[in-house]
C-alpha cells in the first residue's frame, strides 16, 4: 500500500490548517503546505464535502478546520481522499478471486486481512493534533 501524493497533500493541508487554527485564503494554504494550488483546490473541495475542512465565500472568503484536529485522524484524511485502505486487491468487495471459492476460505486473504486492520487502526489512532506545535502559554 502506497499513500497517494494527494493524500499526503490532504495531510498537509490539514496540518497547515490545524497549525494555523483560523481561517486561510487557498492560495495561503498552498503556499504554506507547499501544494501546488490546482491541486490543494481540488482537495480542499474534497475535504469540504467530507466536513473536515469549512468553506467561507466571498471577498473574504477561505478555509478552516471543520472539528478540533485532536477529532481528526490521519486515517480519516487518507480515506476521504484514496478510499478504503487496502493493501491488497483481494481484500476490496469488488474483487472477484480465481483461486477459491470464498474469500475467507484463503490464508493470504485472511492473513492480508489482518495487517490491513492493523494498519487501518494504527492510522485512525493518529489524531492530527499529535503533529500540531502546541502554542506557549
Amino acid at each position: 500500500m502506497r499513500i497517494t501524493h494527494e493524500a499526503d497533500y490532504a495531510i498537509r493541508i490539514m496540518y497547515c490548517l490545524a497549525k494555523c487554527d483560523e481561517k486561510l485564503s487557498a492560495k495561503q494554504i498552498a503556499d504554506d503546505s507547499g501544494v501546488p494550488s490546482r491541486f490543494a483546490l481540488k482537495i480542499l473541495r474534497r475535504l469540504t464535502q467530507a466536513e473536515l475542512t469549512a468553506s467561507y465565500k466571498g471577498v473574504c472568503g477561505g478555509y478552516k478546520i471543520a472539528r478540533p484536529a485532536e477529532e481528526i485522524s490521519l486515517g480519516e484524511i487518507i480515506e476521504v481522499i484514496d478510499g478504503p485502505i487496502e493493501i491488497n486487491h483481494c481484500l476490496s468487495s469488488e474483487f472477484d478471486c480465481s483461486h477459491v471459492q470464498q474469500k475467507n476460505e484463503c490464508t493470504f486473504h485472511r492473513l492480508f486481512g489482518a495487517i490491513n486492520q492493523d494498519i487501518r487502526s494504527k492510522l485512525y489512532d493518529l489524531p492530527l493534533a499529535q503533529f500540531v506545535p502546541k502554542a506557549d502559554t
